[in-house]
């Protein structure tokens, strides 16, 4: 793709799953990474297969429901050169019935879902309008356009995103910085792994698997494409849209 080589990237929640193959596909575009995760096993772990592979990466231990946390690791990144792409991609979900949800647990959604994306805007965004460009990828979810049994929080944390992506769109146009958001579908990843546990868990994911059109779950490396390219030259004139990849489970004009 067009423009990504020598661009400088954060991804969060880069340690595993949808983040860590779009992690890969960044460095395999030329661009140096930043993998942001909870996990620093798992982002070093990126970062060592990104490198066997002739990439440049880096890990950085991070929790984004921590300002602090975010703003020092954005910051130490940033001494490297100019962050060019964020890919908001770190999330967190427990399937449950809202009513038996209870404080605590929303909290927990909240913080990682929605205020998690919300810290890394506010740290990077700045520095991307000193420099008059910059795209932002927010990993969002069909749970956030039509809701999803078991996840009521965690959809409008998702919601929120989508609102919020296409909100600071329209008030950065002008900088030079777009924002889209991509929206998966059921995805085959470790936290769907624990979802899918027990009889219930296996019945709702043989649910989902007949509801696909395509008739499996999305694998991670379905998304580094859209991803990187909304990130890339060849989307230059691409803002505040949301795109799903899920296999025609949801389909929206």
């Amino acid at each position: 793709m067009r423009g990504l080589k020598g661009k400088r990237v954060i991804v969060t929640g880069g340690g595993s799953g949808i983040g860590r193959a779009v992690c890969s596909r960044f460095a395999e575009e030329g661009s140096e990474v930043a993998v942001f995760d909870l996990n620093g096993d798992g982002a070093r772990q990126t970062v060592r297969m990104i490198e066997d592979a002739g990439g440049k990466a880096h890990a950085y231990t991070v929790d984004i429901t921590d300002r602090k946390a975010v703003d020092a690791a954005v910051a130490e990144f940033e001494t490297g050169g100019p962050i060019d792409i964020l890919v908001n991609n770190a999330g967190w979900d427990e399937i449950k019935p809202f009513l038996e949800t209870d404080v605590d647990l929303w909290k927990k959604v909240i913080d990682i879902n929605l205020y998690g994306p919300l810290h890394m805007h506010h740290a990077v965004l700045p520095g991307m309008v000193r420099n008059g460009s910059g795209r932002v990828v927010n990993i969002s979810s069909d749970a956030g356009r039509v809701g999803s049994s078991g996840e009521a929080v965690y959809a409008a944390c998702k919601g929120g995103i989508i609102s919020f992506t296409k909100t600071v769109a329209r008030e950065l146009a002008r900088k030079g910085i777009q924002l889209n958001a991509v929206a998966p579908g059921p995805t085959d990843t470790p936290l769907f792994a624990e979802v899918a546990k027990g009889e219930a868990g296996e019945k709702i994911a043989e649910g989902l698997r007949r509801a696909i059109p395509m008739k499996r779950l999305a694998q991670p490396t379905d998304y580094p494409g859209i991803i990187c390219f909304l990130a890339s030259d060849d989307a230059g004139f691409i803002t505040g849209q949301v795109i799903s990849v899920s296999g025609g489970l949801s389909m929206h004009g």
